[in-house]
């Protein structure tokens, strides 16, 4: 008798002992996984250039006002049929008043304009409080501030329609004519 009641004490311990060891390792992988996104956090995620013209450019905000604007992407002088590109300028900085007056007189314009940015990752901006996207705008240089109106250097005849020019193509006699 005294041997089988040793034999259940020896077996409680051991039981409580692994229940006290999971416990330990469960509490050890809760801190790992909420540890993990806080350590990869990145402020240069990614940094490139994208070239178009702005179709917004606004200063918005409900507790933290930010300039935020939306570019349509353009491949040799053409406009993409893509989304726009949506970026904001950087609440934490304070050296970019001339590139905000740079863009702004670039949406009125209509210039075409090259922006170097960088992408921010994890929980760098995760309340939003340095601007409404994760693309932050380093720099923006102005290439043709001709883009959206190239007959304003004509002089001062600017240009008008002189006819208009309707194509209608026959499949069938296009047919015809290839055989």
């Amino acid at each position: 008798m005294a041997l089988l009641l040793l034999f259940q004490w020896k077996n409680r311990t051991l039981l409580t002992d692994s229940f006290f060891m999971m416990k330990r390792l469960l509490y050890v992988c809760l801190v790992a996984v909420v540890m993990m996104p806080l350590t990869g956090c990145k402020e240069n995620y990614s940094v490139g250039e994208k070239v178009g013209n702005l179709i917004e450019f606004t200063k918005k905000g409900v507790i933290w006002d930010s300039w935020e604007g939306r570019m349509n992407l353009t491949q040799t002088g053409m406009n993409t049929s893509g989304d726009p590109f949506q970026f904001s300028f950087d609440n934490d900085r304070n050296d970019q008043d001339s590139l905000v007056q740079l863009l702004y007189q670039a949406q009125i314009e209509g210039w075409k304009v090259k922006l170097k940015y960088h992408e921010v990752w994890g929980f760098k901006n995760v309340f939003n409080n340095r601007g409404e996207t994760d693309y932050f705008i380093d720099d923006v240089e102005i290439l043709d501030k001709d883009f959206a109106n190239p007959l304003r250097n004509m002089g001062g005849n600017q240009g008008h329609v002189v006819d208009t020019v309707w194509v209608v193509v026959d499949k069938a006699e296009m047919l015809k004519h290839m055989k």
